[in-house]
């Protein structure tokens, strides 16, 4: 198990919380997901064997919000 912290600048209200939480919960691998208003970021604990980086930071690209690393 692989757990990180992202930044993600657009985060800014319940409804984005609710929109990445989401995309990330239908990831097979991801076993948590949460998302922090303030300080706009997200913790996420995935398994590597399953699915990487790359597919999470995709999956909340999609939702409309950029990731900086």
């Amino acid at each position: 198990m692989i757990t990180q912290t992202l930044s993600v600048p657009d985060i800014s209200c319940g409804h984005c919380k609710m929109s990445i939480e989401g995309a990330l919960s239908d990831l097979g691998g991801v076993t948590t997901a949460e998302v922090h208003v303030d300080p706009r970021t997200v913790d996420i604990t995935w398994n590597e064997e399953t699915v990487r980086l790359d597919a999470i930071i995709a999956a909340i690209e999609e939702q409309g919000y950029e990731v900086t690393r």
